[in-house]
């Protein structure tokens, strides 16, 4: 039935839960379910490619449960999901073609930034301020720059939806992690109709794991709008700074 035996089958799916649930609040669950993909057996592709199609499960999941309880109008960011599906497949057809190194290089330094910026800047918490660029314009050109590199390379792209929608749109940490997760979800979402075009996905084994990701991304939802920025931005902080830790673990 799965691409795998039964024990890594269940590691994978109990790995797609937590993904979902770290996902839903701080971005990064990625860290969690690319290495289990790559300890099960799955080629570099493979794992890349499965990853897509469960995380879409769970973001889908995140913003729909963010999106009940009035934290974000799904309706009103169609246009910029559009933006950023398309931006993600672009990216993802491109990943072969396109020099990646010095970004990957980059990459690690820009995640401890980020990290950095949510441990260290004062008064950051839910309340909304003054934006520094129009709707429009972020939609136009943050939106697609992120979800092209989400299809190209992929690694942190919830934490820079995120980063951007506090910096440039001026929302509070929880305003901003609800409107990440459509974003997500779109950009994943292309780079998955990329890499199903090469039948790369292990397609049994995601959907188990995206089930999984169903459930422990509307558990983190949850939790995360009780509990707000006490509870996002030390989980961002955590997975920003792991997932570089990562990068540079594997340049070395």
């Amino acid at each position: 039935m799965f691409e795998v035996s039964l024990d890594l089958a269940a590691m994978l799916i109990v790995a797609g839960f937590a993904a979902g649930f770290v996902d839903s609040i701080a971005g990064g669950g990625g860290l969690i379910t690319l290495p289990v993909l790559l300890l099960a057996g799955a080629t570099p592709l493979q794992a890349l490619s499965t990853n897509k199609v469960q995380g879409v499960f769970g973001a889908a999941t995140a913003a729909l449960t963010y999106a009940a309880k009035g934290q974000v109008n799904l309706r009103r960011q169609i246009g910029a999901a559009s933006l950023a599906f398309i931006a993600g497949l672009g990216g993802a057809f491109l990943v072969s073609v396109l020099p990646t190194e010095a970004l990957r290089r980059i990459l690690p330094f820009v995640l401890i930034a980020i990290a950095a910026f949510f441990a260290l800047r004062k008064g950051l918490d839910d309340t909304d301020r003054a934006e520094r660029i129009r709707p429009a314009a972020f939609t136009a050109f943050v939106v697609p720059f992120i979800g092209f590199y989400d299809g190209l390379i992929g690694p942190g792209a919830g934490a820079f939806y995120m980063i951007g929608f506090v910096m440039l749109a001026g929302y509070g940490v929880l305003k901003a992690t609800a409107h990440t997760k459509l974003l997500n979800f779109a950009s994943n979402l292309g780079g998955l109709v990329a890499f199903a075009a090469t039948g790369a996905p292990w397609w049994v084994m995601g959907l188990a794991m995206g089930l999984a990701q169903i459930a422990g991304a509307s558990l983190g939802a949850r939790l995360a709008m009780r509990k707000g920025a006490k509870l996002i931005k030390p989980l961002l902080v955590l997975t920003s700074t792991a997932l570089a830790l990562r990068l540079i673990w594997q340049m070395l």
